[in-house]
């Protein structure tokens, strides 16, 4: 598994002491960090290694060497050169090159960005892009409008702070600041200023509109003939983004409709189109598009799927094939203030959860198409296997898988085989290699077999398996169904209000994995059945009447 990735590469000290040293490659190396998200360059420890040979020393005179070759080579890059010894006595030198605010570039005019453990040419169109989004002063941090703090909506901006206060996500020492001192803490203002994404989220309607880019949905239903049968529009510029995304869930009746099928002797209701992954589209739309170019979402709905466009191509260096691994995030400032109020994930573009949430209810991977001008993303209503469902909930119980372990499972029982090289493609891998920590306690465990050997190595998932959900794991309520498991703990807390999550543990089964406990709570909370008082330790849950 290689040791380098999208902040760190791995160099051998003979790529700057050696006689034909090439440092037009160095040079490339550090203007790709500079163009992502900077990054460290060590120099003197092997590919494949990750420490230098015990032996090595690095000459005095090389780290000004090092400064004064690059600079000679690189525009708007600034290389910062340490020594640095590591634990087994050896020496390197660790080159830190931080995100350039300009776009950088080598002095004949090449551009290069990183993506993930590659440097990757940047060139036409992309290099315009590039330098739009490298701008030194961020559209979130702007104050053009020239809007007064004090002419802040008031009830949005309380909502929104009471929010962050009683987010878990955010430090202690964040919520201990005044209101004041937690908008300049989030960008939202700046001095007696609001900034754009203060306005975008607390300012009054008037002033929202007037930021010409303030995001606006249309949802727009089709028949099986292509025409148009209702509309919902979000344009009166009433909302900001978090409220948005309530407002198109609550409003759209046809998030509400559901499949009931046959589960033994209950019935088992799965809805047409995930909660979870109808938010997490919208997250997205929201977080990651330009908010320099004008343009309206679209939720276009289709008999058999769900269509989310947004204006705007992707972030540079995210495309349609790396979007499950890929991180970029366009808007940094609204991205922070969306994951501290646990809107979205921090470390990703949520494109994982939704591969996840998807394969768990038998239905295909999204699919993601990118324009110049625009990102579409589909998801199907069709479940193309019902009793993936089921196979899926119990293998989770039953064995408390990985994200990634759900998302590769799920693909295989969709399918009736997969060779390595199908599957790694799936999965957006570069090598069949990295398919390890993805297949290899599912292999243990014998959910899923294989046949053959290296590339032509099949996987799949035993159809007596599938349907018979025969699991070699114990046969007690660690295998309860999610939805019988909320509702066991929804009875215990109208028996036993203010309980901690331990005594609910215990009362329902101590068997049962805590983390499941723990995540039906959650789902309770999101359907507003069961509410809480309370951070960590001292969390107690109530029945909600």
């Amino acid at each position: 598994m290689s040791l380098e990735g999208q902040e760190v590469d791995r160099k051998s000290i003979r790529a700057v002491t050696g006689k034909t040293t090439d440092w037009n490659e160095i040079a490339k190396d550090c203007i790709a960090f500079a163009n992502a998200t900077g990054g460290r360059l060590l120099l003197g420890i092997e590919d494949d290694q990750e420490q230098p040979p015990a032996d090595q020393r690095i000459p005095a005179d090389l780290p000004d060497t090092v400064r004064r070759k690059l600079a000679e080579r690189t525009v708007n890059v600034a290389v910062l050169p340490d020594v640095v010894t590591a634990q087994n006595g050896g020496q390197y030198i660790e080159l830190r090159i931080p995100r350039t605010m300009a776009v950088a570039s080598t002095t004949d005019g090449r551009y290069f960005l990183r993506v993930a453990d590659q440097n990757k040419p940047v060139t036409g169109d992309d290099v315009m892009r590039l330098a739009s989004e490298r701008s030194a002063l961020p559209w979130e941090t702007q104050t053009t409008l020239r809007i007064p703090r004090g002419e802040i909506d008031a009830a949005k901006c309380d909502k929104l702070l009471q929010a962050l206060r009683s987010s878990d996500r955010v430090k202690a020492s964040v919520k201990e600041k005044s209101d004041d001192e937690l908008l300049d803490h989030y960008q939202l203002a700046q001095g007696l200023t609001l900034t754009n994404l203060g306005v975008l989220c607390c300012g009054c309607q008037h002033h929202r509109a007037q930021l010409t880019t303030a995001p606006v949905i249309q949802f727009i239903k089709y028949d099986e003939h292509g025409q148009k049968v209702n509309k919902l529009v979000w344009d009166d510029h009433t909302l900001n983004p978090m409220e948005l995304i309530e407002a198109v869930w609550q409003e759209v009746p046809d998030f509400r409709e559901r499949y009931e099928l046959p589960d033994g002797l209950y019935r088992q209701n799965v809805p047409a189109f995930d909660e979870i992954v109808v938010r997490e589209l919208l997250v997205n739309a929201l977080v990651h598009r330009p908010y320099t170019q004008r343009g309206d979402i679209y939720l276009n709905l289709h008999p058999d799927r769900l269509e989310m466009v947004n204006p705007g191509p992707l972030p540079l260096g995210v495309t349609p094939q790396n979007v499950l691994h890929m991180t970029v995030r366009r808007n940094e400032h609204l991205a922070r203030l969306f994951h501290d109020l646990k809107l979205m994930e921090r470390e990703g573009s949520g494109f994982d959860k939704i591969f996840e949430v998807l394969l768990s209810q038998g239905r295909p991977t999204p699919e993601l198409i990118e324009t110049h001008d625009r990102v579409q993303v589909t998801v199907r209503r069709r479940i193309l296997k019902p009793e993936v469902i089921d196979f899926m909930a119990k293998a989770d119980l039953t064995y408390q898988l990985t994200q990634r372990e759900r998302i590769a499972l799920g693909l295989l029982a969709q399918h009736d085989a997969l060779t390595a090289r199908e599957l790694a493609t799936t999965l957006e891998l570069p090598s069949v290699e990295a398919l390890q920590p993805w297949l290899k306690r599912l292999l243990d465990w014998h959910l899923v077999q294989s046949s053959g050997r290296t590339q032509a190595t099949r996987y799949f998932v035993d159809p007596g398996l599938l349907r018979g959900l025969e699991f070699a794991g114990p046969t007690t309520l660690k295998r309860i169904e999610p939805h019988r498991l909320a509702a066991l703990v929804l009875e215990d807390l109208q028996r036993y209000p203010q309980s901690a999550v331990s005594e609910i543990h215990r009362r329902v089964g101590a068997e049962i994995h805590s983390k499941q406990i723990k995540r039906a709570l959650d789902q309770l909370i999101d359907r507003g059945a069961v509410r809480y008082e309370g951070d960590k330790r001292w969390r107690r849950y109530w029945a909600v009447s």
